[in-house]
């Protein structure tokens, strides 16, 4: 009986805090999302209020404006995803394969920007982006014709990553058996520093240890700088 009776009296004091919103001119959704009530329930409480013409004015206005804004909202974002597919569409169009010869020169210039140069007796390539890895073991293999047994994998993650989880993701993803990984370096995250979630498998480093290799794709990226920079 308690408490059907304090149920019963909690009902009674939403429905005359319904009647008073409505009297001042809320609308529906309004009070619903005031009280955290069903919109049915507002509708039926508050059925008898007396609107003056004014107030029903302003609530379909205020109403209108809203639906207008969403639909235009709606619209615009529409238009956008549009012109976004189409610029996309037509810029596709210009490649439809990729030579060996331009492999090689996307290679070297991904190995430019992110790539080791300062340990001679290794090429190293680090980053936490899967196609960039993907492309440069293409560029490894294809280009450089190094077996899949003198690839090796070295993760760098923070702690609250699973590390294990890590090394299966690259692992799988790349080919390159976990056998052939340096240990996992897992860095302690700092609290608050708001990292995190934002490299979920952490950074992967691909190595070839090969002086011949490393120095070949220096030279490489000497000649086509000189070609780029020094163009008659």
């Amino acid at each position: 009986m308690c408490y059907t009776y304090w149920y019963i009296v909690m009902k009674f004091e939403e429905q005359q805090k319904a009647i008073k919103m409505r009297r001042k001119g809320l609308s529906l959704k309004e009070i619903a999302r005031s009280l955290g009530v069903a919109k049915a329930s507002v509708s039926v409480w508050v059925r008898d209020v007396v609107l003056s013409d004014k107030t029903k004015q302003d609530l379909r206005m205020k109403g209108s404006s809203r639906d207008v804004i969403e639909k235009r909202r709606d619209t615009r974002l529409l238009r956008e995803k549009e012109k976004v597919d189409i610029l996309k569409t037509e810029a596709k169009k210009d490649f439809d394969h990729i030579t060996q010869r331009e492999l090689k020169i996307i290679g070297c210039m991904l190995y430019l920007a992110e790539g080791g140069k300062t340990k001679k007796g290794m090429a190293r390539i680090s980053n936490s982006d899967l196609e960039v890895i993907k492309i440069m073991l293409r560029f490894f293999k294809e280009i450089c014709l190094v077996p899949d047994e003198k690839f090796k994998g070295h993760i760098h993650t923070h702690s609250e990553n699973n590390a294990k989880k890590c090394e299966n993701y690259w692992s799988d993803l790349t080919g390159i058996p976990k056998t052939q990984f340096f240990k996992t370096y897992v860095k302690l995250s700092k609290a608050g520093s708001g990292n995190r979630g934002t490299l979920p498998y952490g950074t992967f480093d691909l190595y070839v240890c090969d002086t011949k290799i490393f120095l070949k794709i220096m030279a490489w990226i000497e000649k086509i700088c000189f070609l780029v920079n020094n163009k008659a």
